[in-house]
C-alpha cells in the first residue's frame, strides 16, 4: 500500500506538472492511469501510456479552473503552450474570438496569458452537469491561423443543500407494520460530485428510523423506517427533522421537517403501471401540448381507493415548462420546448390515496431536434482590399460557422459563388478561410459582392447569407492606350501661332495615379529646329497647338510622335504617331515671267506689223502661282487699251492676239494693260503694262522708241516705297518743329535777360504793370502783331493790329529808317544780303525778342508775334509800317493804363 501511494502521487505530479503547461487531458487520464496500473512495476508502463494519451489531447489546448474565482485569475500561459514568446503573440495579432457570447476569459498579448473576465459560477452555467467546459478560440491575425482552448470549470462546495418543500406530510396507518418504508422528499444541491448531497440524517425519536438508498443514478434517497407500531390515538402526529449534509469542505448541510400524521387503516398503496414512464417528442411542439398521461391503481374503496397524482421530484425550471393534472395523470407542456436549452427532462411523479399511502414513478421526456435554428456565420478575420496581382491563396476572410442545432441539423456546409476567383477552404474546426483561387483583374471587376452561404443538412435545410464586400486594390499594369495608332490631322498655311490643331486620346483603365495620363512630343529634328519650336501639346488634355505659322511652299507636312505616359510607378507609356498636312492657302499673287521691264534702262515693246491680219500673235504673257491647286490656276484678262476692240487676250494661254485688222486711224503705239488673276478665294492678280508699236519695217519702229516711255505702273512694293517716303518726311518736319520749338523758346529766355540786364533804360514797376522809357511811362497790355512781308508790292510790310485806344510810340532814338525794303526785288536780283528784323514787344514785365533772318531767296516770310494776352478794342485793323534793310527797327506797343 505504501508503494502503491508513491507511485500515485508521482502520477499526481505528473499530471499537475502537465496542467501546468495548458495540456491537461482532465480525469481521464488520470482514471486510465489509475486502472491500468498497480503497483511501482508498471511506473514505466504507465509513463509510456500516459505519453501515448498525451499525444492525443495535443490537437487542443486545455485548462483548468475552479468557479468563483477572482477577475484576472490565471488560467494558462497561451504563449509558452503556442511555443511563442509573449512579443511574438503580440506582434502576430493575437486575440480571441467571440460568437456573439459572453466571454469569460481575457488574453493578455503583452503576457501572453489566458485569465478570468470575470466571477465564474458553474452552476449556472452548467446546471446539473458532471463536467463543465467552456471552449474558445485563438486568432493570429496575419496568418490567419485559430486554435482552440478547452476550459474545464471545477466545482467548489458553494451551494447546501436544500429542501423544495420546508415541510412536508407523511401519512402512516396506524395498523401499518414495524419494517414498513416511507419514502422521505429529496434534497437538492447545486453543486455536484462529493460536493452534492452524500447522507441524511433523522432527529432522534422511539418511533422511526432513517434509511438512505441509492439509485441506479448513485443518487442517494431518504426513506422512512416504521420502528415501532404506532397509536393513532396515543400520538395522533410525530414531527421529525431531515437533515442532508454534502461532502464537501468543510460540510455544508440543510434541513427540513417530516410532519407523520398516523391515520386510520389503509391497507394498499397506489402503484403505477409502470415504474418509468418514457416519451420522445420534437422541440417544436407547441404549447399545451399533451405528452404522456400516468396512471396508478389502488385496490382500496372508497376514499382509500381513490388517487390523486403530483410531481413528486422536479427541479424548479422544469416545473415552470411542465404541469401535471391532480386527477388524470396527464402531463403537458406549458412552455416551449428547446432542445439546445435541454435534451432531457427527468422528473419523479407519485400518486396518493385518500388516507396518504403513496406511490411513485419515474418520468424521462426526450427533447428531439427540429432544424429550427439556421446557421450563424461570423466574420472572425477581414481584410478590407485586396491587391489585384496578389497571388492565389491570398487569404481575404476568416469565418465561423455555427448551428444551435446538433446532429444533421447542425451539420454545416459553406459555399460562394463558382465563377468567382475566390473560394472556401476549411480550416480549423467550424472555421472558412476565404482565399484567392485565381488571378484578380481590377479593370474587369472592381468589386466582389461575395455571398457566403452556409446551409445545414436538416429537413428541411435551412441557410443564411453573408455578404463578404471585397475590394480590388489597383496596381499600374495597363500602358495608357491611344484610339488609333496612326493619326492624321490638316491645319491651313499663314495659321496663327498657338492654333489649336488637333487632339488625341489615350485610356487607362487603371484608376487614380496610375489613370493619370500625361502627353508629350518626342524630340526631332525639323528644317534645323526642334520641333519643339513648331508643335506643342498639353500635357494633361492632349491637345496640340502650332508654335509658329507654316508656309505650304516651304513646309508640306509634319510626322511627329506622340507620347502618353502614366503616372504610376513604374509608371508605363505607349506611343502613336501623326501626320500634320498643311493645306495651302491662296497668299501668293501670280507672278508675271514674261514681259519683264528691261534692267537696262532701254524699253521694252512689242512689234506688231501693219500689215497684221486677225488673230495674229502679237505676244504671250507667262505668269507664275507659287500657290497649288486652284490657287494656281490662271486666267488673263485685258483691263485697260488704247484700241479696246483691236487686241484680245486668251482666258487661259496669255497669248495677246489681233482681233481685227490695223486701221489707219489706230495709233502707231498701243498701251495695254493686262491682268493675272489667279483662282483662289479671295482670287489675287497681278498686272502687266505691254507696249505695242505697229509700224510696217524696223525703222519705223526705231524712230519712236526715243519717245516712248515706259508708263509707270505702281505695284505694291512702289507704293509701299512711297508710304515709307511719306512717313519719313512727316516725322521729319514734326522732330524739325519741335527743334524750331526749342530754339524759340531760348531765344525768347536769351532776350528777357539781356532786357532785365538793361537797367539803366528800363525801370519796372511789378505793382503797377508800368515800363518807364527815358522818363516816359506807360501801361503795357498784350497785343497780337502780324509782320508781312509779300513778293507783289515790292516791299515789305509789317502789319499790326490796331485797337481804338492805343497809341504806338517810335522810339527814334533806337530804330531809324534809311530806305524801302524790296523783297522781291532782293530775290530776282539773287541777293544773299542777312536782312534781319527785329521787334521788340512787351508784356506783362517781360520783354521778348522776336529774329527773323532771311536765309533763302524767294520765301514769302510773315511773322507773327504770339497772342500773350488779352487786348482790348478791335483786332481787325493793322497798320502797315515799311522797312528798310540794314535797319533795325524797334516797336514798342504801349497803352494808356485803364
Amino acid at each position: 500500500m505504501k508503494i502503491y501511494s508513491c507511485c500515485l502521487k508521482s502520477e499526481k505530479n505528473l499530471f499537475r506538472h502537465s496542467g501546468g503547461t495548458g495540456l491537461d487531458c482532465g480525469g481521464e487520464i488520470q482514471m486510465a492511469a489509475e486502472q491500468k496500473l498497480r503497483g511501482c512495476r508498471g511506473q514505466i508502463l504507465r509513463y509510456f501510456v500516459l505519453g501515448i494519451l498525451w499525444e492525443s489531447c495535443t490537437a487542443q489546448i486545455r485548462y483548468t479552473v475552479p468557479e468563483e474565482v477572482e477577475k484576472g485569475s490565471f488560467v494558462g500561459d497561451i504563449a509558452k503552450d503556442l511555443q511563442l514568446k509573449p512579443l511574438e503573440l503580440s506582434e502576430q495579432g493575437a486575440r480571441m474570438v467571440s460568437r456573439g457570447k459572453t466571454q469569460h476569459f481575457i488574453l493578455n498579448s503583452r503576457k501572453g496569458n489566458l485569465v478570468t473576465a470575470d466571477r465564474i459560477d458553474r452552476e449556472e452555467l452548467c446546471p446539473g452537469a458532471p463536467r463543465c467546459f467552456l471552449n474558445l478560440e485563438i486568432l493570429l491575425e496575419d496568418k490567419a491561423n485559430i486554435y482552440g482552448v478547452e476550459v474545464e470549470i471545477t466545482d467548489i462546495n458553494d451551494n447546501k443543500p436544500y429542501f423544495r418543500d420546508e415541510e412536508v406530510e407523511v401519512k402512516i396507518s396506524e395498523i401499518a407494520a414495524p419494517g414498513m418504508r416511507f419514502p422521505l422528499p429529496e434534497a437538492f444541491d447545486s453543486d455536484v460530485g462529493v460536493n452534492s448531497v452524500q447522507s441524511y440524517q433523522l432527529s432522534p425519536n422511539h418511533h422511526f428510523s432513517l434509511h438512505e438508498q441509492s439509485g441506479t443514478d448513485g443518487v442517494k434517497y431518504p426513506e422512512l423506517v416504521l420502528e415501532r407500531a404506532l397509536d393513532r390515538e396515543k400520538d395522533p402526529v410525530h414531527h421529525l427533522t431531515l437533515t442532508a449534509s454534502d461532502g464537501g469542505d468543510p460540510v455544508r448541510s440543510g434541513t427540513g421537517r417530516v410532519r407523520v400524521t398516523v391515520v386510520d387503516f389503509n391497507d394498499n398503496a397506489p402503484v403505477f403501471t409502470q415504474s418509468e414512464y418514457r416519451v420522445s417528442v420534437p422541440e417544436n411542439v407547441p404549447v399545451r401540448t399533451l405528452l404522456i398521461t400516468v396512471t396508478a391503481t389502488d385496490p382500496d374503496e372508497g376514499v382509500n381507493g381513490e388517487v390523486t397524482y403530483s410531481f413528486r421530484k422536479i427541479t424548479e425550471r422544469t416545473s415552470k415548462i411542465f404541469q401535471m393534472n391532480t386527477v388524470t395523470g396527464e402531463i403537458s407542456t406549458t412552455e416551449n420546448l428547446d432542445f439546445e436549452e435541454s435534451a432531457l427532462y427527468e422528473m419523479e411523479v407519485q400518486a396518493e390515496d385518500g388516507p396518504g399511502l403513496l406511490g411513485k414513478a419515474k418520468v424521462l421526456v426526450s427533447v428531439s431536434d427540429v432544424n429550427d435554428n439556421a446557421p450563424e456565420v461570423s466574420i472572425t478575420s477581414l481584410t478590407k482590399s485586396v491587391s489585384e496581382d496578389s497571388l492565389p491563396g491570398t487569404v481575404i476572410a476568416l469565418l465561423n460557422v455555427h448551428d444551435r442545432d446538433s446532429g444533421e441539423n447542425g451539420h454545416v456546409m459553406c459555399s460562394i459563388s463558382e465563377n468567382l476567383p475566390l473560394k472556401l477552404v476549411k480550416s480549423y474546426g467550424n472555421y472558412y478561410k476565404l482565399i484567392t483561387a485565381g488571378t484578380l483583374d481590377r479593370e474587369e471587376v472592381s468589386l466582389y459582392n461575395v455571398t457566403v452561404t452556409a446551409t445545414d443538412q436538416g429537413t428541411p435545410p435551412l441557410f443564411m447569407n453573408t455578404y463578404i464586400p471585397v475590394h480590388v486594390v489597383d496596381t499600374n499594369d495597363n500602358p495608357p492606350t491611344f484610339g488609333q495608332t496612326y493619326y492624321s490631322a490638316y491645319i491651313r498655311e499663314n495659321n496663327p501661332r498657338g492654333a489649336s490643331i488637333y487632339s488625341v486620346v489615350a485610356r487607362d483603365p487603371d484608376s487614380e495615379e496610375n489613370g493619370r495620363v500625361t502627353y508629350s512630343i518626342a524630340e526631332d529634328i525639323l528644317q534645323g529646329s526642334p520641333l519643339s519650336s513648331f508643335i506643342s501639346i498639353n500635357s494633361d488634355t492632349g491637345v496640340l497647338y502650332a508654335l509658329s505659322s507654316f508656309d505650304y511652299e516651304q513646309l508640306h507636312d509634319i510626322n511627329l510622335l506622340v507620347n502618353a505616359q502614366d503616372a504610376g510607378d513604374p509608371p508605363l507609356s505607349s506611343n502613336a504617331s501623326l501626320t500634320l498636312f498643311i493645306l495651302d492657302q491662296n497668299d501668293n499673287a501670280p507672278e508675271i515671267l514674261y514681259p519683264a521691264f528691261p534692267t537696262d534702262g532701254s524699253t521694252g515693246v512689242e512689234l506688231a506689223p501693219l500689215s497684221a491680219e486677225a488673230g495674229y500673235l502679237v505676244t504671250k504673257i507667262v505668269a507664275v502661282d507659287g500657290d497649288t491647286g486652284q490657287n494656281a490656276w490662271l486666267s488673263y484678262h485685258l483691263l485697260k487699251a488704247t484700241e479696246p476692240d483691236l487686241f484680245s487676250v486668251g482666258l487661259h494661254t496669255g497669248e495677246i492676239r489681233t482681233a481685227r485688222t490695223f486701221l489707219r486711224k489706230d495709233a502707231l503705239k498701243q498701251n495695254l494693260i493686262v491682268a493675272v488673276t489667279d483662282n483662289g478665294e479671295p482670287p489675287l492678280s497681278s498686272t502687266v503694262s505691254v507696249i505695242v508699236a505697229v509700224a510696217d519695217s524696223i525703222p519705223e519702229v526705231l524712230s519712236d522708241l526715243n519717245r516712248l516711255a515706259v508708263p509707270e505702273v505702281l505695284s505694291e512694293d512702289s507704293l509701299t516705297f512711297y508710304l515709307v517716303l511719306a512717313l519719313a518726311a512727316v516725322s521729319c518736319l514734326f522732330f524739325g518743329f519741335i527743334i524750331v520749338l526749342v530754339v524759340f523758346r531760348l531765344c525768347k529766355w536769351r532776350a528777357s535777360q539781356l532786357l532785365r540786364s538793361g537797367t539803366s533804360h528800363f525801370a519796372v514797376d511789378p505793382d503797377s504793370e508800368f515800363v518807364g522809357i527815358d522818363g516816359v511811362q506807360a501801361f503795357l497790355q498784350t497785343q497780337i502783331q502780324e509782320v508781312t512781308l509779300t513778293m507783289g508790292s515790292q516791299k515789305s510790310r509789317l502789319l499790326f493790329p490796331q485797337q481804338s485806344h492805343a497809341d504806338t510810340l517810335t522810339c527814334h532814338t533806337i530804330c531809324e529808317k534809311n530806305r524801302p525794303l524790296s523783297a522781291s526785288q532782293n530775290i530776282l536780283e539773287g541777293k544773299e544780303d542777312s536782312n534781319i528784323f527785329q521787334v521788340l514787344v512787351h508784356k506783362d514785365q517781360e520783354d521778348q525778342t522776336h529774329t527773323l533772318q532771311d536765309t533763302e531767296k524767294g520765301n514769302l516770310q510773315t511773322l507773327y508775334t504770339p497772342y500773350l494776352g488779352s487786348g482790348h478794342g478791335s483786332p481787325g485793323k493793322h497798320r502797315s509800317h515799311e522797312l528798310t534793310t540794314d535797319s533795325k527797327v524797334c516797336i514798342s506797343k504801349r497803352s494808356n493804363g485803364p
